[in-house]
């Protein structure tokens, strides 16, 4: 952590940066100069790591879920087949319909009280789905699939809520670090989810049955653990983030906070601005917002490939881990490991391609690659034209989450070297917007995907 903390502090003092200093623009009525010498605190960090975590955690959850999802719609080939794609299009639509909602109703907005209701309802959206393990077991495929669009639904917008505060709130602290702590976290919940969900699968004693054509054959029990996991996750940061309200750091933010009217999404104040029109921004950042629109909406295809490929060995005679129901989530967990280390690759400057924008757009179109590499796999126990799940787990796998993390990265960090210093709240704005597009364009897409593998 103290490498990261140099990373930014070489990273402070670097021109594009050099405008801020000194300036008039601040951070909810603190100067600038103030905010930045607010010293570090690990405990306010590791806070703010939990709340990234938790900010994803139910994306993930969904994903990573698939091997029990195909249980239950097991009965219904269409519900089998589109599923995912169907859990990734409400998802996406309603986490961009909850932030452009959000962005308007910016007056007076209380962010720790929409971070609060926001944990509260992914705890009480996860105990409604652990204990759908439990009761209604025999409701029919079609029943349960509307009772699970309702929770995607609401935890949709229950993160896009978690992100329109957190990100707001942060940014009074004035460190830089803590935003970073966010980006980690939010790295971390695509890895814990499919570990999670390995370790439900394992603990629970398998039933001696015969596994068909490569099926799933996940167990109420583990599903029951694997939901309550996320509850508790949510439970818990929602009982840090009342420490954090409580500490001296926090409290201070909120004095200065409660004294505006006004907030933008980034913290900063709507009446200091003027408003920059979105097509002078896509002009300024064309290659980057097209880069980043790209690589997230190639990336939305990998979920739905992810649960429907198994392993190239047989299912009833091969290890636990090599099972479907924990084979699935092995992939989810290999893409995620690559995507957590590919979003830490730019904080080191000899990585960053910031300065290469054409680039960046030439290297998220290549990733179109993959697409033709997964069908190559073992989809829908099918068999596969590389009968290697080594091929499959770190080149396929691990490769794109690599590709889909450092490119974001570069994106997101990269745009404020293209706009003026009055554009900067603006822009990112502009850009968090073409990455929430891409994925709401991916996950329509992603049917075709759908269609492709079966």
């Amino acid at each position: 952590m103290d490498r990261v903390r140099e990373i930014f502090e070489r990273e402070n003092s670097r021109a594009s940066y050099e405008r801020l200093v000194g300036g008039s623009e601040d951070i909810d009525g603190i100067p600038i100069e103030q905010s930045e010498e607010q010293p570090f605190s690990w405990v306010d960090y590791s806070i703010f790591v939990l709340l990234g975590v938790a900010m994803l955690w139910a994306w993930n959850m969904f994903l990573a879920a698939a091997p029990y999802f195909q249980h239950r719609f097991a009965s219904n080939d269409n519900l089998l087949r589109n599923f995912q794609s169907a859990i990734l299009s409400v998802s996406t639509v309603g986490n961009l319909g909850s932030v452009i909602v959000l962005s308007e109703l910016q007056a007076r907005a209380n962010y720790p009280k929409r971070i609060k209701i926001a944990l509260s309802l992914n705890a009480a959206v996860f105990t409604l789905l652990a204990l759908s393990t439990k009761l209604f077991l025999n409701v029919s495929a079609g029943v349960y699939f509307a009772f699970l669009l309702i929770m995607v639904l609401s935890a949709s917008l229950a993160t896009g809520m978690c992100q329109n505060g957190i990100f707001a709130y942060v940014s009074g602290f004035g460190r830089e670090e803590y935003t970073q702590g966010i980006m980690s976290g939010q790295g971390i919940a695509g890895v814990l989810p499919a570990i999670t969900q390995i370790i439900s699968v394992l603990s629970v004693p398998q039933k001696k049955q015969h596994i068909d054509d490569g099926q799933p054959q996940a167990s109420s029990a583990s599903a029951f653990i694997y939901f309550l996991t996320a509850t508790l996750v949510s439970g818990i940061t929602l009982l840090a983030f009342f420490h954090l309200l409580s500490r001296p750091s926090s409290k201070d933010r909120m004095r200065h906070y409660d004294s505006h009217d006004t907030l933008e999404p980034s913290g900063a104040h709507s009446g200091a601005h003027k408003r920059i029109p979105l097509l002078r921004l896509y002009s300024k950042l064309f290659w980057l917002a097209t880069a980043v629109f790209l690589t997230f909406a190639i990336t939305m295809v990998f979920p739905v490939f992810t649960a429907q490929i198994t392993s190239v060995r047989d299912p009833a005679t091969a290890p636990r881990l090599f099972q479907p129901a924990t084979f699935i989530p092995l992939g989810f967990f290999f893409w995620n490991l690559g995507d957590f280390l590919g979003r830490t690759g730019p904080a080191l400057p000899s990585l960053r391609l910031t300065h290469r924008p054409r680039l960046i757009l030439l290297l998220a179109i290549a990733r179109l690659v993959f697409i033709p590499m997964y069908l190559l796999c073992n989809i829908g126990g099918n068999g596969a034209v590389v009968q290697s799940d080594f091929f499959y787990l770190f080149i396929v796998q691990f490769g794109f989450g690599v590709t889909s993390g450092y490119l974001g990265s570069n994106c997101m960090m990269g745009f404020v070297e293209y706009v003026e210093s009055e554009e900067v709240e603006a822009a990112g704005g502009f850009m968090s917007l073409a990455l929430v597009g891409g994925l709401t364009a991916g996950s329509f897409l992603s049917f075709a995907a759908a269609k492709a593998g079966g």
